[in-house]
């Protein structure tokens, strides 16, 4: 009933620049929480940022000061700007929404997750 999609990933040389979106719809009747996880071979997926509906963001420590999320609310669009690459981010990338969803039937809170972008930062 809620479909995140990605876009933006892809190839970039260390230092350069990407920026992701991801789009919400759906029976959605409110967004809490947006964010961004990555995970890379062999690895756990990791919190990269997550930003509330009232703008509140917290990001990883080893992203700071590099990456900006930012959010839509009007348009359900959650952004990452992903400044200064580095190799080590390398990895797929996940959107993450808490919606709250309301259909005729029913209402719940759930968690929901894009299909992933790969971006790899190689020179």
């Amino acid at each position: 009933q809620v479909q995140l999609v990605e876009s933006g990933g892809g190839l970039v040389q260390p230092g350069g620049s990407l920026r992701l979106s991801c789009a919400a719809s759906g029976s959605i009747f409110s967004i809490n929480a947006m964010g961004w996880y990555h995970q890379a071979p062999g690895k756990e997926r990791e919190l990269v940022a997550v930003i509330t509906s009232g703008g509140s963001t917290n990001y990883a420590d080893s992203v700071k000061g590099r990456f900006t999320i930012s959010r839509d609310n009007a348009k359900n669009t959650v952004f990452l700007q992903m400044n200064s690459l580095k190799p080590e981010d390398t990895a797929v990338y996940y959107c993450n929404a808490e919606v709250f969803v309301r259909t005729s039937r029913t209402s719940y809170t759930s968690d929901y997750w894009g299909q992933g972008t790969q971006v790899t930062v190689s020179s």
